[in-house]
């Protein structure tokens, strides 16, 4: 019988994503592992591989159709012998728990569905207008300052530089959608920013007496920015005690050290590298949990987890919001392996391209705020981290040494613990390694 292929749960807290693209169309045959659509999930576009081998028989849900709910079916798969007669979506289940219009009967397939995804507009969401009406002209794309993009057809034009505010749609309502940017020629370049926003109409809940529509533009909150306010209340409010712990640390011989080590880089090529100074963070890091094993844990209700690895992960912003990619087992890389990890990961970060196994789990979080020039400040635990600290500015200041006043360069960092895991000794021995670390290196070697 036909075998449906559901929307995959491409990490253990995903409920939705959004059907970026269709790498296959009715009628194709596909073997199992051959990469068959992209799905978009809060803060990554993930590539989905078929399990099953069959013909294509049905695609239920189109390219770039939004809020698709896990486990609902999205396309149907044939074996041999069947046809898209056989297809029965009533007995499928599921069928438009994403919030789209229903699929049309069994076996009433158009001319325009067998054309295949790649030629497919995608249905409205649930926020959108209804279709245009058959043989409805192209109309503009923007509505009430909002542009309508399929998120497929924004990726592309970020791309490619493209100004989505000049492009006319031909998807429903004017809805830009991939085939009306993907042979455009770059113009005039917008920032990424600019182009991923979303503005819809003034939300109710805006008192107009405060704030007249006319005086500001509403701009969507998207999934990431969704996530982020969801678990960083529940972190704050509700479930995590938390405290801080700070303390300067110098960095005048870490700086000497650093500036020896990249001078030893090869100017081209493969092999060239510059350490950063949060390098020798994430890496002090990993050791001060080695060196203190409480401080590298999880509070759950049953039982404290006690780590084997420092896995480290470092907040890195992207546009929308804050991603934490991981540098897994940091007490066992040197300074060169962690620097080209953390480079890859951020420039994939910000494409969207991280894989979940690269930025959900860890045990520990590093923030730094430095290169803006923040002297200090404290970050909500990040759960299920047990601490995360943060990292202000180096900078010349006044210190006493042997009675002495003496200008050394000197950072703030602030500990911010879940009081359940991370008491407030630990915190401070934690700190009072990782301090030793930064303050003398070498020390990292023994």
């Amino acid at each position: 019988m036909p075998t449906p292929i559901l929307m995959p749960a491409l990490s253990p807290t995903m409920e939705e994503g959004t059907l970026a693209k269709w790498n296959v169309k009715e009628g194709d045959t596909v073997e199992s592992g051959d990469v068959i659509a992209e799905i978009e999930t809060d803060k990554a576009t993930m590539e989905v591989e078929a399990v099953d081998e069959g013909v294509v028989g049905k695609i239920i849900i189109d390219a770039g159709t939004e809020n698709v709910k896990v486990n609902a079916p999205i396309a149907v798969l044939l074996e041999d012998g069947e046809s898209a007669g056989d297809i029965d979506l009533s007995a499928l289940g599921g069928g438009g728990s994403n919030g789209a219009s229903a699929p049309p009967p069994a076996g009433e397939l158009s001319a325009k569905q067998t054309e295949g995804a790649e030629n497919k507009t995608p249905p409205p969401s649930t926020a959108s207008t209804p279709p245009p009406r058959v043989g409805e002209e192209k109309r503009s794309a923007k509505t009430n300052g909002r542009i309508l993009a399929s998120p497929l057809a924004r990726r592309i034009a970020e791309q490619k530089g493209v100004d989505l505010s000049a492009v006319n749609g031909s998807g429903p309502n004017g809805r830009i959608v991939k085939r009306d940017v993907e042979n455009l020629e770059a113009g005039a370049a917008v920032p990424v920013a600019a182009q991923a926003k979303e503005f819809v109409a003034a939300p109710a809940s805006v008192d107009a007496r405060l704030y007249p529509p006319e005086s500001y533009e509403a701009i969507k909150v998207d999934g990431m920015r969704k996530v982020i306010a969801k678990r960083l209340t529940q972190s704050f409010n509700n479930e995590v005690p938390h405290f801080p712990l700070n303390v300067d640390i110098e960095l005048d011989h870490l700086l000497e050290v650093r500036a020896r080590i990249n001078s030893t880089s090869p100017k081209e090529g493969d092999a060239a590298f510059k350490l950063s100074v949060n390098d020798f963070i994430i890496k002090a890091s990993a050791m001060a949990l080695k060196a203190v094993p409480a401080a590298n844990a999880t509070y759950t209700d049953e039982a404290i987890l006690m780590h084997k690895h420092a896995d480290i992960g470092v907040a890195v912003a992207i546009d929308g919001g804050l991603i934490t990619p991981i540098v897994w087992k940091a007490e066992e890389k040197g300074l060169k392996t962690i620097s080209a990890e953390v480079k890859d990961m951020a420039s994939r970060a910000k494409e969207r391209k991280l894989k979940p196994q690269e930025y959900q789990g860890g045990t520990f979080s590093v923030s730094n705020l430095g290169m803006f020039g923040i002297k200090s400040f404290a970050s909500i635990v990040n759960q299920p981290h047990g601490a995360i600290m943060s990292v202000g500015a180096g900078e010349q200041r006044v210190v006493a040494k042997d009675g002495k006043m003496e200008i050394a360069t000197v950072m703030t960092v602030t500990l911010t613990c879940d009081h359940r895991v991370v008491d407030g000794a630990v915190g401070a021995e934690f700190l009072s390694a990782f301090k030793k670390f930064i303050e003398d290196p070498m020390a990292m070697l023994l």
